[in-house]
């Protein structure tokens, strides 16, 4: 049995101002509360309360994941190179990767993820169709040498993470797998009380078909996400569709130039010809793997370097330089239309649909051209989805004008099917005697994110509201202050105790009744119970964190209380 956590012996100390650096809401509330504590950028410690709630979740996720019969392992944070190189992703994930050497000059990683090293494991493992199905998973320290570390515990470049991995010798075992991991992360997400949504994504550098997000709607969240009012559909702004359809009605006339000083930018030409920006095409120059490619949009909208990036993976996209421009004279900045480009690519989005009549560059300084029409006067030679979403754009499935919200990434499910197995050659034995290429799945929840995001959603303006499955303690014992009080509160937390709760008690002596009580809102555990001004009655005032309700109990019925809920 747990021992009760007396607050004069623990390693805390609450603060009460925000950090200067802190911008989101649980960056400021899990430091003040001495939850966490800085280390250097994206490096945190966890201090005995926040070990607390990492655990919580932790237990949670271990729960569910062995309830679908995984199996847990732990595999090495330090790797070689060499099976990263093979997939790859040695060179996608770029400066992400922490990388380093030993003393003998060998190349090494720190994992950001382990597709490579668990499918080298079960080749290692399994050799015949009787080996499998298996799912393994592990909760582990995963790096990422993030640019702009951010948020407190929500973006970091050390973070906990539980991942998993399907293995088995049909697509429909990978579909079943799949599910099952669907499935356990609803349960993992409502047990932790996160408000979550399931959305539609892509799949990014993981690889791979079938993936879908677990978002948290939250401020905070770097994420940005859609759903519609009036059906089911949800997808992260990444993966959003818009279907080209070619335009109907009577022809245009032929290509007119327009003699147009001084309107490099769309604002300007609008402002100069009278017309709506969505009248004009906006065409952006990339290079793609050092090849300038043309970017088509409506000129009212934004290109989503993102989304692009996501489309042309692993390829790398930058946007072009000036020195670009002096080696191709015949790319006119801000004049650059798609009509008679040469040697270039041009990606359109799918508004820019074969029929559709565009005001653009007419590759002319001081010069565009309007009647220009896609199919007639040029050919796209891919259509993607490439444009920032906006609230009200068209549903795919009924549309309906969408809604956008942002919201944090917490899980991720992806169908990768057979692209590590085909690697790095992962064959089993199959029933007909002949080998049989396996097919994967990949499955993650950030376990650290988790308490980011259960901040994020349940936090108020008193400080943190954790709920009771993944709290600290159950129950926060605050002792008013004088010796009576003292003796009553360290009394009941350990009946409270050898009742089953976990009890976290402030016998602090020499702090002020004022401070513990600001103190037991801002730490957030569910229920609090103070010995105060009835202590020599053996009364006790019991108030919920969440709704403020308070109650006076004796001692006895305090317990009751409190341990019929446990």
């Amino acid at each position: 049995m747990a021992q009760v956590q007396r607050m004069s012996r623990l390693m805390i100390k609450t603060l009460r101002d925000d950090p200067a650096d802190a911008e989101t809401l649980n960056h400021k509330l899990l430091v003040r509360a001495s939850y966490v504590r800085r280390t250097a950028a994206g490096i945190w410690t966890w201090l005995p309360l926040g070990k607390k709630v990492l655990e919580n979740i932790t237990r949670v996720v271990r729960e569910e994941m062995d309830a679908i019969g995984g199996q847990e392992v732990l595999l090495p944070a330090l790797l070689p190179k060499e099976a990263y190189e093979a997939s790859g992703r040695y060179d996608e994930y770029g400066d992400l990767l922490f990388r380093l050497k030993d003393r003998k000059g060998a190349d090494y990683l720190l994992g950001p993820t382990h597709e490579e090293i668990f499918t080298q494991v079960v080749k290692d493992m399994c050799s015949s169709y009787k080996d499998l199905p298996v799912i393994l998973y592990q909760i582990q320290t995963k790096y990422r040498d993030e640019a702009r570390p951010r948020a407190g515990v929500l973006r970091g470049r050390e973070f906990q993470m539980k991942d998993s991995y399907s293995f088995d010798t049909t697509d429909e075992g990978l579909a079943e797998a799949y599910q099952l991991h669907r499935a356990a992360y609803i349960r993992i997400f409502e047990r932790l009380g996160l408000d979550h949504r399931i959305v539609s994504a892509v799949s990014g550098a993981m690889g791979g078909s079938a993936s879908e997000e677990f978002l948290a709607p939250a401020p905070a969240g770097e994420d940005t996400f859609v759903d519609c009012p009036d059906c089911d559909y949800a997808a992260n702004t990444e993966a959003v569709t818009f279907k080209a359809v070619a335009a109907d009605g009577p022809a245009h006339g032929p290509v007119e130039e327009l003699d147009t000083p001084d309107t490099p930018t769309i604002e300007s030409l609008a402002a100069l010809l009278g017309v709506d920006a969505s009248a004009t095409l906006k065409n952006l120059l990339v290079k793609v793997d050092g090849e300038i490619v043309a970017v088509g949009v409506p000129g009212d909208r934004e290109v989503d370097l993102g989304k692009l990036g996501e489309h042309l993976a692993p390829a790398v996209v930058e946007l072009v330089t000036a020195e670009d421009f002096e080696d191709r004279p015949d790319l006119v900045r801000g004049y650059v239309g798609p009509q008679g480009l040469e040697k270039v690519r041009f990606i359109a989005d799918p508004r820019i649909a074969a029929g559709t009549a565009w005001i653009t560059g007419a590759n002319k300084p001081g010069t565009h051209a309007k009647n220009v029409v896609a199919g007639r006067d040029f050919e796209v030679d891919d259509y993607l989805d490439v444009v920032v979403v906006e609230a009200g754009d068209p549903c795919p499935n009924c549309g309906a004008g969408l809604r956008v919200d942002r919201a944090i990434e917490i899980g991720h499910i992806f169908q990768l099917g057979r692209k590590y197995a085909d690697i790095f050659s992962l064959d089993v034995l199959g029933q007909q005697g002949k080998p049989v290429r396996v097919t994967m799945g990949s499955y993650g929840i950030g376990v650290s994110r988790a308490v980011a995001a259960l901040a994020e959603q349940t936090a108020d303006d008193k400080g943190l509201c954790w709920p009771r499955e993944i709290a600290p303690a159950d129950v926060h014992v605050v002792a008013a202050g004088k010796a009576l009080q003292t003796e009553l509160a360290l009394d009941v937390s350990e009946k409270l105790n050898a009742a089953g709760l976990r009890v976290l008690v402030d016998d602090r002596p020499g702090i002020s009744p004022g401070v513990k009580f600001t103190d037991s809102e801002l730490i957030g555990v569910p229920k609090i119970l103070v010995a105060g001004r009835r202590s020599a009655e053996g009364v006790l005032e019991l108030k919920d964190r969440r709704t403020g309700e308070r109650e006076e109990l004796t001692v006895d019925e305090a317990i009751a209380r409190l341990t019929a809920g446990s």
